[in-house]
């Protein structure tokens, strides 16, 4: 049986950025790492894939397979991540409570991680 912990850490955060990826994905252009190509369709096709995984794992069902993908996910943006910390760390107009805040963030994408392949683990059939 799913951890509720899990099953929140992973349905609710990816259903919210899903849905900002989807209105506001200029937010999310700039931390695109910079050799990938065509940015605004990747933050839109990544806020898809969150609103999917977040259904899915809503799901007990597809519980297994969206607690997967969401890991998968998760691993996938992690660039994005840390070329975020990167340019808020070397910026001039960044907040020193803004950079630690972003860097703070770096380590977080692991329980998410973990909490996603626990609930995968226990929605196995």
């Amino acid at each position: 049986m799913p951890r509720r912990t899990d099953l929140a850490l992973v349905a609710v955060p990816f259903a919210v950025s899903g849905v900002v990826h989807l209105v506001r994905p200029q937010t999310f252009e700039r931390i695109v790492p910079r050799f990938l190509p065509r940015r605004r369709d990747l933050v839109l096709v990544s806020g898809v894939a969150e609103l999917v995984c977040a259904a899915a794992v809503l799901a007990p069902r597809t519980r297994r397979v969206g607690a997967l993908a969401s890991a998968g996910l998760l691993a996938a943006v992690f660039p994005a991540n840390v070329q975020m910390a990167v340019d808020v760390v070397g910026s001039r107009r960044a907040s020193p409570a803004f950079k630690a805040g972003v860097l703070a963030r770096l380590p977080l994408q692991w329980p998410l991680i973990r909490a996603a392949l626990n609930l995968a683990r226990s929605s196995a059939t």
